[in-house]
């Protein structure tokens, strides 16, 4: 995996709030598959841990996350890119399904949507 930091950097006006966003993708080859997706379009990277990566643009900064099964994805967007984070995740072609919580803990939202990626 590449690493970028030619993506704008997060607002920060979003640095001061909790996490308020949180997923999981289903059938992602793995978190640095997607992490390569985020960067190739336009969003800065970097390693979280071992296996884990940070992407971010100036509305989102989200950790991606593999495990067992899905991988799982948590940060922080502005409430009103919610969709466009679902848009993004669309076009990468991923099943996905994502939550945005106030600050409160109080669910917001949720979409659910994407077909899972074909085997190549």
């Amino acid at each position: 995996m590449n690493i970028s930091d030619e993506g704008q950097p997060l607002d920060p006006v979003w640095l001061e709030i909790n996490n308020n966003v949180c997923g999981g993708l289903a059938g992602a080859p793995s978190a640095s598959w997607v992490a390569e997706r985020f960067t190739g379009a336009g969003w800065s990277s970097r390693s979280a841990s071992w296996e884990s990566y940070e992407v971010e643009t100036s509305w989102c900064r989200i950790e991606v996350d593999p495990t067992d099964g899905d991988t799982l994805l948590n940060g922080v967007v502005d409430p009103r890119r919610f969709e466009d984070l679902a848009a993004q995740l669309t076009r990468f072609g991923l099943q996905f399904s994502l939550e945005l919580y106030d600050d409160d803990g109080e669910l917001l939202g949720e979409i659910e949507a994407g077909t899972p990626p074909s085997a190549s």
